[in-house]
């Protein structure tokens, strides 16, 4: 069993790295206690969607996992552990992407502050926008992750029958959006808990604001290296379209809202985060 759960880190570096930054961002970001309890529900709610999907075709439609390496990591039930996993930070980073694109900015000499409320954290624009985002990701990676054999992923999936996507079927993509609508839901109901104390392990980390966006950026950068190793182009050219023109809108839109927020606007994100960094600079 320990060499099982040493090689499930060792097969999928990659994953435990971008989960590992997932816990150094969220810890100082919404405390202990909400992270674990995220880390849990997300898992399971992820882990629930595909064994429900390889079994009735709801809700990403029919696939199935090729058991290969069952023998090597660690498999629940029919499905890869790394692979329910890799919901938890895929939903973080979307969801305070979605935060950085919605907030006002501040800036405290180089660092970019989010002047993040209560309200923008629990709204429905935070919730329907983090869900998109976290969907666009995925039109990027279930494509490269449809061509594990060709890079060290290997093939532990794949579609009854391929879809229009680079061999990837519609319905994977709108059984994403419907998943994601209800992980970014549950992390949001996470941080309503407990809102009248102040979380443990909550602290003004620098450039905390920019680090979610950072490793949403990251995920997908890594899949477009992948399919660039595998010659794979065409997908490379795909996500490049996709969204180029997003990201040149958020740089835009953040250049102009920069430091023109309103002084309820910070007065608010004080109240509500006295833990921000702008209260201790302000100390």
């Amino acid at each position: 069993m320990l060499d099982i759960l040493f090689d499930t880190v060792v097969m999928r570096p990659y994953v435990f790295v971008f989960f590992m930054v997932f816990l150094l961002i969220c810890i100082p970001h919404i405390g202990w206690r909400k992270t674990f309890t995220f880390t849990g529900a997300a898992y399971l709610i992820a882990f629930i969607s595909e064994k429900l999907s390889i079994s009735t075709g709801f809700p990403y439609g029919w696939y199935y996992y090729i058991d290969i390496t069952s023998y090597k990591e660690l498999w629940v039930w029919g499905v890869p552990f790394f692979d329910s996993l890799s919901y938890v930070f895929l939903t973080y980073c979307s969801y305070t992407t979605a935060l950085f694109i919605l907030s006002p900015l501040a800036t405290r000499g180089f660092d970019l502050i989010t002047l993040e409320t209560r309200a923008i954290r629990h709204s429905w624009a935070a919730l329907i926008l983090g869900a998109f985002l976290q969907t666009f990701l995925d039109i990027i990676i279930d494509p490269v992750a449809l061509q594990g054999d060709r890079w060290f992923l290997g093939q532990i999936y794949n579609y009854h029958e391929p879809g229009l996507h680079f061999g990837v079927p519609v319905s994977n993509y709108a059984g994403w959006l419907l998943t994601s609508l209800v992980l970014v839901a549950v992390l949001q109901q996470i941080d309503r808990r407990g809102e009248e104390k102040a979380p443990y392990g909550i602290f003004a980390m620098p450039f905390r604001s920019l680090l979610g966006p950072l490793l949403y950026l990251s995920v997908l950068i890594f899949n477009w290296v992948v399919s660039f190793y595998i010659g794979e182009y065409l997908i490379v050219l795909t996500g490049v379209f996709i969204f180029t023109l997003p990201i040149l809108m958020v740089i835009i839109l953040a250049v102009m809202r920069v430091n023109r927020y309103r002084e309820e606007e910070l007065q608010e994100h004080l109240k509500d985060y006295p833990c921000s960094l702008l209260n201790r600079i302000k100390e």
